[in-house]
C-alpha cells in the first residue's frame, strides 16, 4: 500500500486500510443503511460488488454495494445510475458510511 504522506485520509474502521481521501468528499449530507454516510468523488482500496436497483431517498437508483479491499465489510455503496434528471450527479460517486469509516492521524 503507498503511503499518501500529508494527506488527511480515510480507514476502514475493522482493519484500518485507506479507502478514501478528505478532499474527495463532495457532500456530508447522507444517510446510509447505518446513520449519517458521505458523499466521495471516489474510493480506493475497495471492491465493487454486483450491481442492484435499489430504492433509496431520493428515488430509484442501479448502486453496488463496495467492499473494503482487505476485511471485505461493507463500507457503503458505489451510484452506478440515477433514474431521475436531477440526481445524475450521483453516477460514478461514492458513499462510504460514517460508521465504517476512521480519520487515520489527524
Amino acid at each position: 500500500m503507498a503511503e499518501l504522506g500529508a494527506l488527511r485520509v480515510y480507514s476502514c474502521y475493522n482493519c484500518r486500510n485507506q479507502v478514501c481521501l478528505h478532499d474527495d468528499i463532495i457532500s456530508k449530507a447522507f444517510q446510509g443503511r447505518n446513520g449519517r454516510a458521505f458523499l466521495f468523488s471516489h474510493g480506493m482500496n475497495v471492491e465493487v460488488g454486483p450491481k442492484e436497483d435499489r430504492q433509496l431517498m431520493t428515488g430509484l437508483h442501479t448502486v453496488a454495494d463496495i467492499y473494503c479491499g482487505d476485511c471485505r465489510l461493507v463500507l457503503g455503496w458505489k451510484y452506478l445510475r440515477a433514474y431521475e434528471s436531477s440526481q445524475k450527479y450521483k453516477e460514478g460517486k461514492f458513499i462510504f458510511e460514517k460508521s465504517k469509516i476512521v480519520k487515520e492521524d489527524w
